[in-house]
């Protein structure tokens, strides 16, 4: 099986060499592409720097829209999607986060922080199932009609197909590894705000999800 990495990103220049450089070194993956979700900073330059594939979103459409334009444009039997934000990851991390599906004993793996700095792992354990580091097959994800409405409610949506579908999920450990918050990107005030307009985008997602079913 060939797997690809996807990678949304929205102003992340300071960050999205720590996620590229890893993947580089992982024989596994046969494409990484980037997805810049109408950046206004670096992101674009430094990412092309690493040899990657760009595409570039004139304007921002949530992480939902962002990895469906990097499925509309490429594919392969599996995909894995990683946040821009990443810190500590490490070919091993990857490597354990593609094996079980590339082999066929899992549909889905979803990445977990453990070790890496206590908020973000307290915020994994109260939600592990909002993971943004996941492998997945891609006919499954051609199943999902609605990914890219659901902007920031990208992993409830995966989420909800995982269980009406039943597929084989399998939980892997992301050991020391973790992630920017956004408070600490924006400062705090900015940061808390765009914390709580991903969790409206989820509420919305799942309101409108649910009252279709």
């Amino acid at each position: 099986m060939e797997a690809i990495v996807i990678i949304p990103a929205y102003n992340e220049e300071k960050t999205i060499g720590h996620v590229l450089a890893p993947l580089k070194e992982v024989a596994l993956v046969k494409q990484i592409i980037v997805v810049s979700d109408g950046s206004t900073d670096n992101t674009v330059p430094v990412a092309k720097s690493y040899g990657v594939e760009v595409v570039e979103l004139s304007e921002n459409r949530g992480k939902g829209g962002a990895l469906k334009a990097g499925l509309d444009n490429f594919r392969a039997d599996v995909v894995l999607f990683l946040d821009a934000d990443l810190l500590g990851l490490t070919p091993k991390h990857v490597f354990n986060l593609l094996e079980p599906v590339i082999n066929n004993e899992a549909d889905m793996t979803i990445g977990l922080f453990e070790g890496g700095r206590i908020a973000t792992d307290l915020a994994q354990k109260m939600a592990p199932y909002l993971s943004g580091q996941r492998a997945i097959k891609f006919s499954i994800l051609e199943k999902i009609s609605d990914l890219d409405i659901a902007r920031f409610g990208v992993e409830v949506a995966l989420n909800r197909f995982m269980e009406s579908a039943a597929i084989r999920v399998r939980e892997v450990v992301l050991n020391d590894m973790t992630h920017v918050m956004k408070e600490e990107k924006m400062g705090v005030w900015k940061g808390m705000a765009a914390r709580m307009k991903m969790y409206w985008e989820i509420i919305k997602y799942l309101t409108r999800a649910y009252s279709i079913k």
